[in-house]
């Protein structure tokens, strides 16, 4: 236990969803529920919004549906997330060599270690630090606890969320710590919170009241010993950098519980093989296999076998597995299998009886094919795996709801749904504007898998935390302008020095949450892309929000005879003719005033023929139309953030 809060947890807020969120502009603002889609599922995350609407983490996903029906429920997509989590932890190892990951999201960092200085403003200032740099590289947020102990910089972090910092000052524990659920405590699960309550203990408190003897008879002497201390605010568990993994395994959840004896054989051949990949990727051996097998009633039972040596050969461990499920029941129906390896070694003890058995294999197939002579071809058996490649090669693909694709004509996009033959997919980039959303068939030719997209845009990503964060230094409209016209998160934020660009792209007229509101937020997603609107055709998906080209209809857009509300319409309605940008939607349609029908609209409707001013007074073609001008429209100087030198700093915008 410190004396300064120089220990510091980091946990990402609402990781997995934020991250899909960051991904797919459509989708900001908007409920998004992460995990297994199967009737079976579980939420993994859920984000702030999904949220209130009683929607959590290791909640079962039919009742996640239920609750928050218009939810964007997507399948994880892991590489993206350990690539961000790659990021995340390349910054905190910048802090501290003493750096312990808990999962691709959390972490403890000893900020002492790192050379920090030992007090509570030096490190209230690192944590600081470390949100605007994880914000500027990755786009995400996350919350940040210090305290003198793991404990309780754990416990400051949950109070910090989302997106804060929240110090515990040495000599406040027992204060802060007595009204909280014992169930804060670590070690404390479900059961030791049940022997608790029976004796009357709910509170840490309470626990701290009971006295050590009492939770030692409770709990054993271990348990009940080291919760009285930390009852008491004390740990002493100390950050460790690198923590050996016990074991490695993989299991799986089926949607229908499994009662044929053969498909539970072939689950666990191929549940042996990836966990071997597994096994393989992290360079270790193991010399105990573990099988996992829960039945339809819930019961779970495991078998081990320990071999000779440790081992990483898939057919070793394949066989281990199959001896295992022989000597289990498993006609009354299995919801889930799982294969793991303990035991774990650095080095490799070939099996050399596994070796003699499949030498005698051959040699005994050799003689048979020679007593045989010729004849009809036999099919060669083949593994497992490729049986199933074989045979899924000539099912349609399957199209799981968030996962990425690329198109050979429209690009990067992602799946929105699929069904009765057809996919949908919204092609948008996560640094471009809402897109667009297509039908094709599931076997379409033309669209392909493909590997997620960075969060930043590749020029971003080249600059380093403190450019990007523009700490002390003012934005040029160079960098201040988004791609399409549009600020992105890093360049709008502006830290300590915010330039003119973000001012000229709404930060004073619209919300900001916690950084800058995309160009296209304030036209077209919050107002014009509701729940509930649109049909499949419309863009309707499993999001349930309406493709932006239809969302508000051509009589709700700004015509040549009305005009409507800001945000109200899509950027193509904007001018009600669908020509794509030809209004910058942040830009022309006047910062929280409805568009003048006769300065805002296209290309007949401006001005006129000849009465336009010179080029560099309005937006391209797009905007005056050739050679007629827009009145009120000032020349964009440095920093203007529209689809060309539309809205100037500060002098841009329709005049009202």
């Amino acid at each position: 236990m410190r004396g300064t809060p120089t220990i510091l947890h980091l946990d990402m807020d609402a990781f997995y969803a934020s991250a899909e969120q960051a991904a797919k502009p459509s989708l900001r603002g908007k409920p998004v529920v992460v995990g297994g889609l199967g009737p079976r599922g579980v939420v993994a995350t859920a984000s702030y919004e999904a949220r209130v609407f009683g929607v959590h983490s290791a909640m079962a996903m039919a009742q996640a549906r239920r609750l928050c029906p218009n939810a964007a429920f997507l399948t994880p997509r892991f590489t993206l997330y350990r690539q961000v989590s790659d990021q995340v932890m390349a910054l905190l190892h910048t802090l501290s060599p003493l750096v312990e990951p808990l999962s691709l999201d959390e972490a403890f960092v000893d900020l002492e270690a790192g050379g920090t200085e030992p007090t509570a403003k030096a490190a209230r200032a690192v944590g600081e630090r470390l949100r605007t740099d994880i914000r500027a590289v990755t786009g995400l947020t996350g919350s940040v606890g210090l305290a003198g102990s793991k404990m309780l910089a754990k416990i400051a972090s949950e109070q910090a969320k989302p997106d804060g910092l929240t110090v515990i000052e040495p000599g406040t524990e027992r204060d802060l710590l007595g009204p909280m659920s014992v169930r804060t405590l670590p070690g404390v699960g479900p059961a030791t919170a049940e022997a608790l309550r029976r004796a009357g203990i709910h509170t840490v408190a309470e626990t701290r009241e009971a006295g050590e003897a009492e939770l030692v008879r409770l709990l054993g002497r271990a348990h009940g010993a080291s919760l009285f201390l930390m009852a008491n605010g004390r740990d002493e568990r100390p950050v460790v950098a690198e923590r050996d993994a016990k074991s490695i395994s993989v299991e799986d959840t089926f949607d229908v519980d499994l009662t044929d004896r053969t498909r539970v054989q072939l689950e666990i051949a191929r549940l042996a093989d990836r966990c071997v990949r597994r096994l393989r990727e992290a360079g270790r051996s193991g010399r105990t296999v573990v099988i996992k097998v829960r039945r339809y009633d819930f019961s779970t039972l495991t078998r081990s076998e320990t071999l000779r040596g440790p081992t990483d050969d898939p057919g070793v461990v394949r066989e281990a597995a199959a001896r295992l499920i022989d000597g289990v029941d498993t006609t009354a129906g299995v919801r889930l299998l799982g294969v793991g390896v303990s035991g774990l070694a650095d080095y490799t003890q070939e099996d050399l009886f596994a070796q003699a058995a499949q030498a005698a294999q051959a040699a005994h197939e050799a003689l048979e094919d020679a007593r045989r002579g010729p004849g009809p071809e036999i099919p060669e058996p083949v593994e497992a795996g490729a049986g199933e490649a074989h045979e899924g090669a000539g099912k349609p693909r399957r199209w799981l709801p968030g996962s990425d694709v690329r198109h050979a004509e429209y690009g990067a996009g992602w799946v929105q749904g699929s069904g009765v033959g057809r996919v949908t997919v919204r092609f948008e980039e996560p640094w471009s504007r809402p897109g667009r959303v297509r039908t094709f068939a599931v076997d379409d030719p033309a669209l392909e898998p493909a590997d997620p997209l960075p969060l930043q845009h590749p020029a971003e990503a080249a600059v380093g935390p403190d450019e990007i964060a523009g700490r002390g230094g003012s934005v040029d409209a160079a960098e201040g302008v988004g791609r399409g016209g549009t600020l992105g998160p890093a360049e709008v934020a502006g830290r300590d020095g915010v330039g003119e660009a973000a001012d000229a792209a709404g930060r004073e007229e619209v919300p900001d949450r916690g950084g800058s509101v995309d160009a296209a937020e304030v036209a077209g997603r919050e107002e014009a892309v509701g729940f509930g609107s649109g049909g499949l055709d419309q863009g309707m998906g499993p999001v349930g929000s309406a493709e932006l080209g239809e969302a508000a209809g051509r009589g709700r857009g700004v015509g040549p005879g009305g005009s409507g509300p800001v945000g109200s319409v899509g950027p193509d309605e904007v001018a009600g003719w669908g020509r794509g940008g030809t209004l910058g939607p942040a830009e022309v349609v006047g910062r929280g005033k409805p568009a003048d029908p006769g300065k805002a609209a296209g290309r007949d409707e401006t001005a006129g023929s000849g009465a336009g001013g010179p080029a560099g007074s309005v937006g391209p073609d797009e905007v005056a139309g050739r050679g007629g001008g827009v009145s009120g429209l000032g020349h964009g100087g440095a920093g203007s953030a529209g689809p060309g030198p539309v809205a100037g700093a500060g002098e841009g915008g329709v005049s009202r």
